[in-house]
């Protein structure tokens, strides 16, 4: 009897639900193996996509792709529920119980057996353990944590333009701490969409003079991971929409009036966003007896297998890859998590046959920083072309097609192509600020 060999893609974001779908079309649909992935949430909205989502520019709803209607399409199983743990020696998953909002068992705790395992289960907003920080700042980790800090946006404009009394210092000032590519996009989408608050009749706010936009950037420059070339537009570009940038500067302590710096700055502001650095999740941490780092990060050879077991495979920011000849591991970028789940499509087949796996080789395409409807800059990097700055139209088009990138491996060209067409004909017709 003819047994199908079981993997398992724990964790639906970008690279996960790209690999578990061409893994179905490829194997499942095939019958060479049985795929399931397992996600805690029913559906899956590109992370990049979430500063957009917090700001109120976009709809979280209009982009989410749902996991049961996706794993029917492209010939994998789901199962609703979150990893609790990994029994190596039975081949098995452990589910925790899936709860409702009463706290009552909707599914039971549960196993799920593999034959070969991949964790993919991204990574979370890093407090590094800041007074306040928790109690106080709002993340961007998930698409719930996005809908909440713009539903929290949106009732204090509403407070504003009806109270009676004057405003509060800081009432509608947004300071976000780190100034990568999250908090300086969300920085230029929130300029936008206080304007365009106004536009909707909220009269009694003067964004010039209410609305205070904070940057605040440990390192001696925003975009620190990105070339200075890149950063320095960037910067000018913030500047010229009145948004303050202080860098060199850490911040110690967090309020609900808030933030405190090394030395002493007070910045007054009652939003707060946190984006200053990532982490695995706690759970990762000696996992199974599988070898972490302090990030809590799954260390991976690069053949991306755990260093532990040649049947657990992780990638993309929940795994540190080495990468020859740089003391740094793999950047934890959307662009790498792509490239290893383009990897893994061929390397589990192999795995399945017993062959040779082929070793990750990370490749920087370039970076994209999009400031809102303001501008785009950005530099792509190629092996004839080296570095090529790019600003204007067409970095915001190549900005866009990221997504449509994402897109075509979840529902392939022609479907893709018909998003694209539904987008450009529904997009006029859509409030530019989502208000409820």
């Amino acid at each position: 009897m003819h047994v199908v060999p079981r993997i398992v893609v724990v964790g639906g974001g970008a690279g996960g639900l790209e690999l578990a779908s061409r893994l179905g079309r490829t194997l499942g649909r095939r019958g060479r193996a049985h795929v399931t992935l397992v996600d805690h949430a029913l559906t899956h909205l590109w992370k990049p996509l979430l500063h957009e989502v917090a700001a109120g520019t976009l709809d979280s709803h209009d982009d989410d792709v749902d996991y049961i209607a996706q794993a029917a399409s492209r010939g994998f199983e789901f199962r609703l529920g979150r990893m609790q743990d990994i029994d190596r020696a039975a081949k098995a998953v452990r589910i925790a119980p899936t709860l409702d909002e009463r706290g009552e068992v909707i599914i039971p705790a549960r196993t799920v057996p593999y034959d070969l395992l991949v964790v993919a289960v991204g990574s979370v907003t890093n407090d590094f353990g800041i007074e306040g920080v928790r109690e106080h700042c709002a993340f961007l980790d998930s698409r719930d944590d996005a809908d909440r800090f713009q539903r929290r946006l949106l009732e204090s404009y509403m407070r504003a333009q009806t109270q009676t009394e004057p405003l509060r210092e800081g009432q509608l000032n947004v300071a976000i701490v780190g100034a990568g590519a999250t908090g300086v996009e969300l920085a230029a989408e929130l300029h936008h969409v206080a304007r365009q608050m106004v536009a909707y009749g909220f009269d009694r706010i003067v964004p010039e003079k209410d609305v205070r936009l904070v940057i605040i950037e440990a390192s001696d420059r925003i975009l620190p991971a990105l070339p200075r070339r890149l950063a320095e537009p960037a910067e000018r570009e913030l500047k010229r929409l009145n948004v303050q940038v202080h860098t060199g500067k850490r911040v110690t302590r967090a309020a609900a009036e808030g933030l405190t710096t090394h030395d002493g700055l007070f910045i007054a502001a009652e939003h707060k966003v946190w984006a200053a650095g990532i982490k695995a999740p706690d759970f990762l941490r000696d996992l199974a007896g599988l070898e972490t780092n302090r990030l809590n990060q799954l260390v991976v050879r690069r053949t991306l297998q755990t260093t532990r077991d040649d049947d657990i495979f992780a990638f993309g920011d929940c795994a540190s890859c080495p990468r020859p000849g740089h003391d740094k591991p793999v950047p934890p970028t959307a662009q790498a998590a792509h490239q290893q789940a383009s990897l893994l499509v061929r390397s589990l087949a192999r795995r399945l046959r017993g062959e040779p796996l082929p070793e990750y080789v990370y490749r920087d395409y370039g970076s994209l920083v999009s400031l809102s409807e303001y501008s785009t800059v950005g530099s792509l990097m190629g092996n004839l072309t080296g570095s090529v700055h790019v600003e204007g139209w067409l970095a915001r088009v190549l900005y866009r097609s990221l997504y449509r990138l994402h897109q075509r491996a979840l529902f392939g060209a022609l479907r893709t192509g018909l998003l694209v067409v539904a987008d450009t004909l529904t997009r006029p017709t859509r409030p530019r600020t989502k208000l409820h």
